[in-house]
């Protein structure tokens, strides 16, 4: 009876397709650049065993023109691309030529193409020389096959058919592979005509039993080594050693009869170990590619989530893009999914990453259009300013240039690199009509022209000659109604110009300021003569006005990112009339409460 070989190779090729639908996921080259994957490639093409790894080289071939198509899209030029396949000409390493501006992607594919159909010329040949010595290595065990069964029919003495058959095992063991429709029909009739020549009856016994021992042996020592490797951490690499053992196995002769179940048993025992381990290890791998996937697709569904999201402003899409980049290193962090669903999930976390950073890119395009359009409505703006600067009509250009100031506050923003320039040609224009209004020095209503009337008239007040009572109170309200009614002065000079004239107005009109008795006459009936309460609360409305343009012109100012200084020596002013606001609304009260006393 001969041993059963048949039950090892099922077992090892069950295990061996489990592994093939569970292997891992090769390595995911969508996330690498055009230059990365050419130098990939010519890594590959380098090394030595590149002629193993032609699925390998086809993934990075269609990884790059993927990404070349993809590329060529954004850059907006046709993204069809001829990719090489199986019957693409090897001869064939060229791109076709273009129409019009060369791509800047030319290059690139014709260095990526003339890499791939070196390799692919290279690995065309590698395989017909491999066909032809596969066919060879067919034809040489064929034929030892024939010299083993012409050495079974006719054995002759048995002391000269072992050496004959000692050198056919050799020379077979010595045979590289066959054609793989060949393999298992050329090993069977082998291993037949093997146990045939064991099984003849009047074979040699001492010779048999010294080969059944030697065979015993051999297989014991092929136990052991399986069943050490049954203990081995790596248990891929287990596996593989183990394959390497059933082939050993299958070229040995057979053992004794007594010993060919239990030999067999101990060998398939230990190959049952190797295999549970080795199953168990992919189902594992299995489970966390799963969950892999289960995190991938939550992911996936996050990134779409903000896709779709209304986005009103540049901040938010700004904030949004640092969420989606941590969501793409968080990725980065999750192994592969399975081998069916890995390439698909990366899809659709790309395709939902590259809408959102699309429908950014078109955003930012339109708000870029949008700034352009501020742009043309602020020049039309600085031009007419620049033609008004010049002008002497100076009330209605006056209103004219705040109407043009508030219009430009409401205008939205411009282009960065344009903003500050503008800003300052639109205020200098600005300036240079206010600053020749305000200091023109006969100007009616200017502040310098205001200054000089408040002058005219202290100087007035100072040579008026004292008369009656009457005469005294009607000219000191005309004086107090001219005064009022004489508009702002500078700043600067303002505390000072008042406190002359109060000075002066105490010094020819004693009771100026006090609690006037009802004076007779037409005039007194009138209107009653202005008290200094009157008088500071005239200052008291007026100061608040100047506080209201302080505070409307800080606003303005601040547009301008050179305009800390005008805003530091505004802000002062404001400060300055608030607290002498204060001290007005001190004195008011004091005066309220003299007339209470009186």
């Amino acid at each position: 009876m001969s041993e059963e070989i048949k039950p090892v190779v099922n077992e090892t090729a069950d295990v061996a397709k489990q592994e093939q639908e569970i292997k891992e996921a090769p390595v995911n080259y969508g996330e690498k650049t055009l230059a990365e994957l050419s130098g990939l490639f010519q890594q590959l093409k380098e090394s030595e065993d590149r002629m193993k790894r032609s699925k390998e080289a086809e993934a990075l071939k269609s990884a790059f023109y993927k990404r070349l198509s993809r590329e060529k899209a954004e850059a907006g030029e046709d993204a069809a691309v001829e990719e090489p396949d199986d019957n693409t000409p090897v001869e064939d390493a060229t791109v076709p030529m273009q129409s019009g501006p060369v791509s800047p992607f030319a290059a690139i594919e014709a260095g990526f193409k003339s890499l791939y159909m070196e390799y692919k010329k290279e690995r065309a040949e590698f395989n017909k020389e491999q066909d032809a010595q596969r066919e060879e290595n067919l034809q040489k065990k064929q034929a030892i096959i024939e010299e083993l069964k012409a050495l079974v029919e006719e054995p002759g003495d048995m002391k000269d058919a072992f050496p004959k058959f000692r050198d056919i095992q050799n020379r077979w063991r010595e045979v590289g592979p066959v054609p793989q429709q060949n393999f298992r029909d050329v090993n069977d009739t082998y291993q037949l005509h093997v146990t045939k020549f064991y099984d003849l009856v009047d074979i040699n016994r001492e010779l048999r039993d010294l080969d059944f021992k030697k065979n015993l042996e051999a297989k014991t020592a092929f136990c052991e080594q399986a069943e050490a490797l049954g203990q081995d951490e790596d248990v891929v690499e287990a596996f593989k050693e183990l394959q390497k053992l059933h082939e050993q196995w299958k070229d040995l002769g057979p053992v004794a009869k007594e010993f060919r179940d239990s030999i067999w048993e101990r060998f398939r025992a230990a190959t049952s170990v190797i295999n549970k381990r080795y199953q168990a290890h992919f189902e594992g791998l299995k489970e966390q590619q799963a969950q892999n996937l289960e995190a991938k697709q939550a992911l996936c569904e996050e990134v779409e989530a903000i896709a779709d999201k209304e986005i009103t402003s540049s901040t938010e899409w700004n904030a949004l893009s640092k969420q989606i980049e941590e969501i793409q290193a968080r990725w980065r962090t999750i192994g592969f999914a399975t081998r069916k669903e890995n390439q698909k999930v990366y899809d659709r976390f790309r395709a939902a990453c590259d809408k959102f950073f699309e429908r950014k890119r078109a955003s930012f395009t339109e708000f870029k259009d949008s700034m352009n359009a501020n742009l043309e409505k602020k020049m039309a703006i600085i031009a007419e300013a620049e033609s008004l600067k010049d002008s002497t009509d100076w009330k209605a250009t006056s209103d004219r240039f705040i109407e043009l100031q508030k219009e430009w506050k409401e205008i939205g923003a411009v282009p960065r690199k344009k903003s500050e320039q503008i800003w300052k040609r639109f205020r200098a224009a600005c300036d240079a009509f206010f600053t020749a209004r305000d200091n023109r020095p006969d100007g009616p209503g200017s502040l310098s022209a205001n200054l000089a009337a408040k002058k005219a008239l202290i100087e007035a007040v100072k040579a008026y000659a004292p008369a009656d009572a009457e005469a005294d109170a009607a000219a000191a309200k005309d004086f107090a109604a001219n005064w009022n009614e004489i508009g702002f002065v500078p700043f600067k000079e303002k505390d000072k110009v008042q406190a002359e004239y109060r000075e002066a107005m105490q010094a020819k009109f004693p009771d100026f300021g006090g609690r006037r008795h009802e004076r007779g006459g037409s005039r007194g009936a009138e209107r009653r003569p202005l008290t200094e309460k009157d008088m500071l609360k005239e200052q008291f409305n007026a100061l608040q006005q100047e506080i209201q343009t302080y505070e409307n012109n800080i606003g303005f100012f601040g547009l301008s990112k050179g305009a800390e200084k005008l805003k530091a020596q505004m802000q002062e002013r404001i400060n300055a009339a608030k607290a002498k606001l204060e001290d007005l609304k001190a004195q008011i009260r004091a005066k309220e409460q003299e007339e209470t006393q009186e």
